[in-house]
């Protein structure tokens, strides 16, 4: 929504992910919220110092708002949970709505679809996005090969 806690910690995990298993596929990875709560600003210092313990850095990343012209440049366009994604696609032409998917879709046993907002709650909340995240990168590196 705002992008300050789950995307930009899947934006660093996925980069990190493809740098070390797919470094022949030049790939861009970005991350933006449906919401302009938040455009400019860090990410989250939760998601920064959960993200850091796992050896990622996300210091350098700020929150930016889903453009028009972001449906016509990605190839996939991920949304955390059923709610965002639901406003993606009104958002979008319906011929891009074939990119806008759930990144949990990509997971290999998801409990479900969406990674829950850990915004309101405590640390522990942080270390589950980064562990859903991480579940989704194999098969989202996956897909993207076979887009390629």
């Amino acid at each position: 929504m705002g992008n300050i806690c789950r995307s930009p910690t899947a934006e660093a995990v996925f980069r990190d992910y493809a740098r070390r298993h797919a470094p022949d596929l030049q790939l861009e990875v970005d991350s933006a919220g449906t919401h302009d709560y938040h455009v400019g600003e860090p990410p989250d210092p939760r998601a920064v110092k959960a993200a850091s313990r796992r050896g990622l850095d996300l210091s350098g990343l700020r929150a930016r708002q889903v453009e028009e012209t972001d449906f016509e440049r990605f190839d996939l366009i991920l949304a955390m949970d059923r709610l965002n994604h639901a406003m993606l696609l009104e958002r979008s032409a319906p011929e891009y709505h074939g990119r806008i998917r759930l990144l949990l879709e990509f997971a290999d046993a998801p409990a479900g679809l969406d990674v829950p907002d850990p915004y309101y709650g405590g640390a522990k909340g942080f270390d589950e996005v980064l562990d859903l995240v991480e579940e989704a990168a194999a098969g989202l590196l996956a897909e993207l090969r076979r887009l390629r």
